[in-house]
């Protein structure tokens, strides 16, 4: 039953962060005007505003002008309500639960955001940090200072790959959004968290790359936002990171005593 309201819930949330990706990039209110079509401006009505439900009852298409709704809209619905129930299960009701589905939300932001405008928002970045560093005074599992060095850590490390970069080729490798993006990661995990996320990002990142660029026949050249496999291995982190470093450590350590 929680579960289920859970799902509900998260299903509003997503509605929600809907408006947030559309808008944040276009700096427009998050408020005012209300709901409407891109296209034709018609304000959406309440019952063709339900989450899920009236994309498939309007066959993705606007009432009034008929114009197609991206699949986006209904894929960051579903996607919402999938990680709030997945956090429940993980941390039931809890402050870990309310803090990491907070997280969740503003993540999901940042992937589609980054994806379609390649910048990463800092009214997204810049108050994760705040909130996450404040809270780590509510966790003791987390801590102040473990939280304060994975602002340093996360932040720091990206800082310096960004500067070497641009120091040794002229060029801009890679945006302050990301620097920050990690800098958040830091202070919600911990400074622990940084190095998994940096190798499953950069592990994602290139190989998916290398593909797309060969699919598309694209040079070197070829920009593809890093903030996505950032977001990626940080949710790996979230659900399977303790188990994955047990599981290498035990692989690394079983064979070491076999040597």
């Amino acid at each position: 039953m929680i579960a289920a309201t859970v799902f509900v819930f998260g299903l509003l949330i997503g509605s929600f962060l809907n408006v947030c990706i559309y808008r944040l990039p276009r700096n427009e209110s998050l408020a005012f005007p209300a709901s409407h079509c891109p296209v034709c401006g018609k304000a959406i009505p309440p019952w063709h505003n339900i989450p899920l439900v009236s994309y498939l009852l309007l066959r993705g298409r606007c009432n009034s002008c008929s114009t197609s709704i991206s699949p986006l809209y209904p894929l960051v619905e579903l996607l919402t309500p999938l990680l709030g129930v997945a956090l429940y299960l993980r941390f039931g009701l809890t402050l870990s639960f309310s803090l990491l589905a907070l997280l969740c939300a503003a993540l999901i932001v940042v992937t589609f955001i980054d994806l379609e405008h390649q910048i990463i928002p800092d009214e997204i970045t810049l108050p994760g940090i705040v909130i996450g560093f404040a809270c780590s005074f509510l966790i003791p599992r987390l801590g102040w200072l473990n939280s304060l060095l994975g602002i340093l850590a996360g932040g720091g490390s990206l800082f310096l790959v960004a500067w070497g970069y641009e120091r040794f080729t002229g060029k801009e490798g890679m945006g302050g959004g990301d620097i920050k993006l990690l800098a958040m990661l830091g202070a919600f995990f911990g400074w622990k968290a940084i190095p998994f996320i940096i190798f499953v990002s950069s592990l994602t990142g290139s190989v998916i790359g290398i593909t797309v660029m060969l699919i598309k026949k694209r040079d070197g050249k070829f920009a593809i936002p890093f903030g996505p496999f950032l977001v990626m291995g940080a949710l790996i982190y979230l659900f399977f990171g303790s188990r994955l470093i047990s599981w290498y450590l035990g692989l690394f350590l079983g064979s070491g005593r076999a040597a």
